[in-house]
């Protein structure tokens, strides 16, 4: 649980550099400034939470991946999503004021799955034209670009603030392939880029951090490579039957469901969380569970209370979710409970990556389609090349993006659809021929209420798991190498996992090398309440995230950096030179799974209701799916355009 700033020692706050003047931003931006402020204000019912800085919005935007601070899921991107969904905006919104502009398309959302489908309807028809709105200040979606400048480094430090990868290319579906094929990404090429011996080669590895809110205090606990089990599992402080326990898992764990037959055994392990068969199953002590608990929740935003047994069974490596090694299940295919991501990356190779994630995607189509708006739209260019955001959404232009402009209506007319959006003063619409909804599938119903009710309710049922990363721009990474860690899961602090940013480079780009150069530290952190079952957990942990200020998440970093790192010489206050949290209130994609979703594998899935065509009007977004991953949004992206085109 997060620290209230109610509760914090102004010493201890000092002492981690929260006075400290690096950069950093916590204000509205956007369309969210002086007049945009008040306008938003007055159709929301929001009041606002700093004041305006002009008498207008700027004309040249701001570049969005060199801003710090809150990011994401900001209070400027969901104040009218809000509003529309507890019934404020439609009472001080006004009429529509017309824009006149007509498009064969308009897509909403500018995230991958968006930006694919936009991509892939000029491919069929050049000539469209094609309207893509967003209510984020910045293309991408989850896929985020952060990128520091300043300090001794003479170039940027660059890295991702959300979709970071881009997963192995033996897993990506048949239309992410042909999208990347068509972009000329080469996947060995990405492979290449990753730099897999510098880490290990500086003595740097993998630990825990036995810490005090699960254990009482703290305890960094480092894997040896190729070490024992018992070498590493003596160093926790846990119970004395508790190491037996987790040796036993980790060594020579019997078959606990003996007699059954492989069938019966997975069956079982689909009706078990891993934190139950841990408990129920193996019967070992609760020092244990406690240990393994947040063992998922980086990679899944759930923690093993909510993680099922079967998914931790099919993604088990070494020491991570132990205790299934005596069930005698074939580990040379996955299991049919397995959830969708788990069965598709089955014994899939290392996951390829650019150093700013899946955002360059978006950067290469979107520059692919808007003229001037990137300096290369090249697998080898994208990460250097100069961006234009002015570009976006010039007057005439046949492509435009228009950002910081959330949609509030689709409706099909019959004849064509009209598309209705707030751009910070008033409500605009357009008209359109067709449209993608490639957004959060939860705020479709309120978009379209003409929808048929199954529809409705099989969109309201994609949750999304809330997820926070942060990417903090170190001095140096000394500290990280004499304490010997890269990567390090914590057990019970706020944020579950901390390390340092992967190695990657690109053609003009070179990750840091040396421990004295800048570096980038990533942070996760997964708000879900588990224990409350995936959706009801993404849900109450979402309302409890919104309510957390800025300046306690970069507390909270900035204490667990020092404890990680302070008895090797970290300096918090000198250290940490920028700070930029991306909060993803709505981050990852659901993705069925059991023992919750008892339709699952079998079917009927919520997903087919949700996704199917209304009219003129189609429904993207990895949601469709539904699952995580660069490839799913591009999946449900062709799916839309075949809809809307066939």
């Amino acid at each position: 649980m997060i620290q209230h700033m109610s509760d914090i020692d102004p010493r201890r706050a000092r002492d981690l550099g929260m006075d400290r003047p690096i950069s950093r931003r916590d204000f509205f931006d956007g369309f969210a400034v002086a007049a945009g402020a008040a306008a938003v204000g007055a159709v929301t019912g929001i009041p606002l939470l700093h004041g305006g800085r002009g008498a207008r919005r700027p004309v040249e935007p701001p570049y969005p991946p060199a801003l710090t601070g809150l990011r994401g899921d900001d209070p400027d991107a969901l104040s009218v999503p809000h509003a529309l969904r507890d019934g404020r905006f439609w009472e001080h919104a006004g009429a529509p004021h017309p824009t006149g502009e007509s498009y064969d398309l308009v897509v909403v959302g500018a995230g991958v799955s968006g930006v694919t489908a936009a991509h892939e309807w000029l491919r069929r028809d050049p000539k469209a034209r094609v309207l893509v709105l967003d209510n984020h200040d910045e293309i991408g979606g989850h896929a985020r670009r952060n990128e520091f400048r300043g300090g001794a480094r003479p170039g940027p430090l660059i890295g991702p603030g959300g979709s970071p990868s881009l997963g192995p290319p033996e897993a990506w579906t048949p239309e992410g392939k042909e999208l990347l094929a068509l972009l000329g990404v080469e996947p060995d090429t990405l492979a290449g880029r990753v730099d897999r011996e510098l880490y290990p080669g500086l003595g740097l590895r993998k630990g825990v951090m036995c810490d005090r809110e699960a254990f009482g205090h703290d305890r960094l606990v480092a894997f040896e490579p190729g070490g024992r089990a018992e070498d590493w599992v003596s160093r926790l402080p846990i119970a004395e039957q508790a190491r037996r326990d987790l040796v036993m898992l980790c060594t020579d764990p019997p078959d606990w469901f003996s007699g059954m037959a492989d069938e019966e055994k997975e069956r079982r392990l689909a009706e078990l969380t891993y934190s139950a068969f841990l408990l129920e199953v193996c019967g070992v002590h609760p020092d244990v569970e406690r240990f393994c608990r947040t063992m998922p929740c980086a990679r899944w935003g759930l923690g093993a209370d909510a993680f099922g047994a079967i998914d931790a069974w099919g993604t088990a490596r070494r020491w991570d979710f132990p205790g299934f090694g005596g069930l005698g299940l074939d580990r040379g295919k996955p299991s049919r409970f397995n959830s969708p991501t788990v069965r598709k990356e089955w014994d899939a190779g290392a996951p390829v990556r650019f150093p700013e994630g899946n955002q360059a995607l978006v950067r290469m189509l979107v520059g692919r389609m808007v003229p001037g708006f990137a300096g290369s739209s090249s697998a080898d260019g994208v990460t250097t090349a100069a961006y234009d955001y002015a570009r976006l959404d010039r007057p005439g232009g046949r492509v435009r993006v228009r950002l910081s402009s959330p949609v509030v209506s689709v409706r099909d007319d019959g004849s064509a659809a009209t598309v209705g959006y707030f751009d910070g003063y008033r409500l605009r619409t357009v008209s359109a021929g067709a449209v993608v909804l490639a957004c959060w599938h939860t705020v479709i119903p309120y978009l379209v209420p003409e929808l048929p009710a199954d529809q409705r309710r099989a969109l309201r049922a994609a949750v999304k798991t809330p997820v926070l990363h942060a990417t903090v721009r170190l001095r140096d990474w000394r500290a990280w190498h004499r304490a010997g860690v890269r990567a390090v899961r914590w057990t019970g602090a706020y944020w579950c996992q901390t390390e340092l940013g992967r190695p990657v480079s690109a053609p003009g780009y070179q990750c840091p090398t040396d421990p004295a150069e800048p570096i980038l530290a990533h942070l996760v952190a997964a708000p879900s309440r588990s224990e409350l079952g995936p959706a009801r957990g993404a849900a109450a942990g979402r309302q409890e995230l919104l309510k957390v200020p800025y300046e306690e998440l970069e507390y909270t970093l900035r204490d667990q950096l020092t404890r990680l790192l302070e008895p090797h010489g970290f300096d918090p206050a000198a250290d940490v030179e920028a700070v930029t949290v991306n909060r993803w209130g709505h981050g990852y994609a659901p993705e069925y799974r059991r023992p919750w979703d008892g339709f699952y594998p079998d079917g009927p899935l919520p997903a087919e209701a949700a996704r199917r065509p209304f009219g003129r009007i189609a429904i993207a977004n990895a949601d469709a799916e539904p699952g995580g991953g660069f490839d799913s949004a591009v999946t449900a992206a062709y799916r839309a355009v075949d809809d809307l085109t066939r």
